[in-house]
């Protein structure tokens, strides 16, 4: 492994989350796993977008720093949580990009099955209850959700979005704070317009198929409505969520119901008939 490569490449992420805007003065920090017991750390009070190698600490999963010459960042285990509760992750990334914390101080839950892109690499982002940031009981608040999805809004503060390198863990912030982005200007045009339930689901299976995991193509989720945030729902009311900007999509029926038959069909019409018949009647 070389680590100085990846100190690199952290250098590199942390100068375009500066440049995107994601991480205003010192906000932000940057982790990647290198060892059992060894985590690779931003600096506090250190701009990112001017980063160096050198600049990078070396913490133990207790956060504990054993080596590098500037002091770790104070988010270090909020990081160490996620490396905890999974064990796949092999970098982490926390910032503050203005669209989907804007989305974290409204505590407005992210719309599904509007953009395939974000249908397919994202799926449905969790909002954590808020604590105050830095010690545990704030990186407790994303052990609900982290083993379902790769990135998680942090109420009132910003996101964190974690995979297998660091330019993997950045991509997932990137497209979700560009989604947000995309859902204010629709709104400001008129309001969203949402996917059908055979597109919807068309994406699932691509999304399976390229093997992305998504909790919607499991069993314990298979009736759901794909597009109803139903996920994540049972979180929303200890951590303030609710449906303020965006309307609900309409409902979509999960595969397992079986769609209307003819007879249904019929037997509705001769319904609507008899009462129209009966009105008629009543006003001869």
């Amino acid at each position: 492994m070389n680590v100085h490569k990846i100190k690199q490449d952290i250098c590199d992420i942390g100068r375009r989350i500066y440049n995107k805007g994601f991480a205003a003065a010192n906000d932000g920090n940057i982790t990647v796993r290198v060892g059992e017991n060894e985590v690779l750390c931003t600096p506090t009070m250190h701009s990112k977008g001017f980063l160096k190698p050198d600049d990078i600490s070396t913490i133990d999963f207790t956060g504990k720093q054993i080596a590098g010459r500037k002091k770790r960042s104070s988010e270090a285990l909020l990081h160490l949580e996620i490396y905890r509760q999974r064990p796949d992750v092999k970098s982490v990334v926390h910032c503050h990009p203005p669209h989907a914390t804007a989305f974290a101080i409204a505590r407005e839950p992210i719309p599904q099955c509007v953009l395939p892109e974000v249908e397919v690499f994202l799926g449905d982002v969790p909002i954590t209850r808020y604590e105050t940031p830095g010690g545990q009981a704030f990186a407790d608040t994303i052990q609900p959700f982290v083993d379902r999805t790769n990135v998680i809004i942090l109420a009132n503060h910003g996101t964190v979005s974690f995979g297998e390198n660091v330019e993997r863990a950045y991509w997932w912030t990137e497209i979700l704070d560009a989604y947000c982005r995309m859902l204010m200007l629709a709104k400001q045009l008129g309001g969203v317009n949402y996917l059908s339930a055979q597109k919807s689901r068309e994406l699932l299976e691509l999304k399976d198929k390229w093997g992305f995991s998504d909790p919607r193509n499991t069993e314990q989720y298979k009736d759901c409505d794909i597009c109803a945030n139903d996920i994540f729902r049972d979180s929303w009311q200890a951590a303030g969520v609710q449906r303020r900007a965006f309307d609900a999509p309409p409902p979509i029926k999960p595969t397992s119901e079986k769609p209307s038959t003819n007879d249904d069909q019929e037997a509705l019409i001769q319904i609507i008939t008899n009462r129209v018949v009966a009105e008629l009647a009543k006003r001869n």
